[in-house]
């Protein structure tokens, strides 16, 4: 961060180069930081790439102060544009047929990242502002995406896994499943055996904000081993929102 204060702006990736300075935070953040891979991170050229990029949205944060630099990210799917892509980034770990039957609009979210020099400030609070706007723009009525636990150790993380499930589970209309093969329970502790204050300290904080939004996890975790996390998906239907949550939403929060 620059030693000034930031000026924050939001704004659609337009061209090439704004494309490449969002998958260069990526690697940044989920390559060099939590040491993820992919058959197409351009290793090289510094850029986390996957072939959805195409047809995804991409929501920057830039900081003027900094000479208009990518400082955060977020990744937009509409279902529109998924049938162009041929499925949903998130359909590879989690069958999403609830969500699908549902014939409501649906949007994908995914690789939400900041800069390590902007976490704790305001900065994820424009970025959700941003992503309000752009929800009311589309008409967007279900918000998903695969959230990460770093690391694929389900020892240490059983008390999380078992906090989400015990208390934030989706209703039946809106459960995604993980991937049969792939699915990893998240039941490993029993309720009376769970230390919830301890466990949620282990919930990343983009997972804490959705879950204060009034949103769910899906049946079942995925084990990334490829991306060096464990995944679990985040369901938020925005009819569900009570109107104090609908205005923390619209207003951008600050996980």
């Amino acid at each position: 961060m620059t030693a000034s204060a930031p000026k924050f702006r939001v704004k659609l990736a337009e061209t090439p180069e704004e494309l490449r300075a969002a998958q260069r935070l990526r690697y940044e953040v989920f390559v060099e930081e939590l040491g993820g891979d992919g058959r197409l991170v351009d290793h090289a050229a510094r850029l986390e790439c996957d072939r959805f990029d195409p047809f995804f949205d991409h929501l920057l944060l830039l900081d003027d102060a900094n000479n208009g630099a990518v400082v955060g990210v977020y990744r937009l799917l509409r279902d529109d544009q998924a049938a162009r892509a041929g499925q949903f980034y998130s359909e590879d770990e989690y069958d999403l047929s609830a969500l699908k039957a549902s014939r409501r609009r649906l949007m994908e979210l995914g690789r939400s990242c900041l800069a390590k020099s902007y976490r704790g400030g305001p900065g994820m609070y424009h970025l959700w502002n941003g992503l309000g706007r752009y929800v009311t723009d589309h008409g967007i009525e279900i918000l998903f995406g695969v959230a990460s636990f770093h690391g694929t150790d389900i020892a240490e993380l059983a008390p999380s896994l078992s906090l989400l499930h015990e208390r934030h589970l989706a209703p039946e209309g809106l459960r995604v499943r993980a991937r049969e093969g792939h699915f990893q329970r998240m039941d490993l502790i029993a309720a009376g055996d769970l230390d919830r204050p301890a466990a949620m300290r282990q919930v990343p904080a983009l997972i804490k904000a959705y879950l204060r939004l009034g949103g769910f996890v899906g049946d079942g975790a995925f084990v990334d081993h490829q991306f060096n996390t464990t995944d679990v998906c985040l369901i938020l239907d925005t009819d569900r929102l009570s109107e104090k949550q609908k205005s923390t939403y619209q207003q951008g929060i600050t996980p």
